[in-house]
């Protein structure tokens, strides 16, 4: 996807096709008149700057699911928090989800603003070890709707990766919007210069969200971006009273499961419904502190310390490399 600049629109065709500034999809992008006479486009400068600010952060985790309503923001929250739990470890916890943050009202901080400082934007601490940066700091109000077309949202993800002070970080978990679009393809573009540990892809058991994870795999196939592991979300529930496992989303074909050994992709765990879950968010609480007795806790722990123990053999596998 090296092809397609940061700032085009969505369908572009790529520099190298033979409808380059040509289709209907080129009409009013800045790239349209060189793509056309096939003159060269520069580097983005982006890149190399991003790659010296990202020189700071150890570990690099995107969160990405083709599904909306999977739980992608719920669970890089309280891979954070699980993540912050070790106080001798920097976690960092960008929003680039642009048209639906719900990062702030998740970890509590709504209402907050970003600061501006001499080394850039100053990102919002849940903790002393835990920052956060989203565009909901930067709303007026968490009612206030992000009307961009693709060249905007991306040159705020720019913004972001170059401009956001994060310090030394160990982990930086980046939460995404539904898709394989304009926002996922910035990402791993201005990242292409800094090493990225891998994905996690979020889905529930049944096939309707499948189907579009299935397409996300395929995203990061395409872009070479490294597959850490799938989680199941919302596998069952269990009655607090009554103890019955009842599945809300049947997996009609076999779920996560199966659909991971096809694919040859670790499954890194499944983690139940729990009301709670959905009650801490809306309070800005983590689910890890509030219910540390809840089998989704135990679920979420597990997962943590997977990703926690791939993010180390990966990055030892990369200084062999080196």
């Amino acid at each position: 996807m090296a092809d397609i600049p940061s700032d085009a629109p969505e369908h572009c065709p790529g520099t190298a096709s033979a409808q380059a500034g040509k289709g209907s999809a080129c009409q009013g992008c800045p790239n349209q008149t060189a793509c056309a006479l096939g003159t060269p486009r520069a580097p983005d400068p982006a890149v190399e700057e991003i790659k010296q600010k990202m020189s700071a952060v150890k570990h690099k985790v995107l969160v990405l699911s083709g599904k909306g309503g999977v739980g992608k923001s719920t669970f890089s929250a309280h891979l954070a928090h699980g993540l912050a739990g070790d106080e001798s470890k920097e976690i960092a916890l960008l929003d680039v989800d642009i048209c639906g943050p719900s990062i702030p009202r998740i970890m509590g901080l709504e209402g907050e603003q970003v600061h501006q400082s001499g080394s850039g934007w100053s990102p919002v601490y849940v903790e002393d070890n835990l920052a956060v940066m989203s565009i909901g700091f930067l709303l007026s109000s968490p009612d206030d709707a992000v009307i961009w077309r693709g060249p905007k949202k991306n040159g705020m993800i720019k913004q972001f990766l170059r401009d956001v002070d994060w310090g030394e970080v160990d982990y930086l978990i980046v939460d995404t919007p539904p898709g394989t679009s304009d926002e996922h393809l910035s990402v791993v573009q201005y990242l292409s210069g800094t090493h990225i540990d891998g994905a996690v892809l979020l889905t529930t058991p049944q096939e309707v969200s499948l189907q579009d994870v299935r397409k996300e795999i395929a995203f990061c196939r395409k872009v070479n971006l490294p597959i850490i592991g799938v989680v199941e979300n919302m596998s069952g529930f269990v009655c607090p009273k009554c103890k019955n496992n009842s599945q809300i989303f049947p997996p009609t074909t076999g779920g996560a499961e199966k659909m991971c050994k096809e694919l040859n992709i670790p499954l890194l765990g499944k983690v139940p419904l729990d009301p709670r879950i959905g009650k801490s968010c809306d309070e800005g609480k983590s689910f890890l502190s509030e219910v540390p007795d809840s089998a989704a806790t135990a679920a979420y722990r597990s997962i943590i310390h997977s990703i926690k123990e791939y993010c180390a053999s990966h990055n030892l596998q990369t200084e062999m490399i080196e």
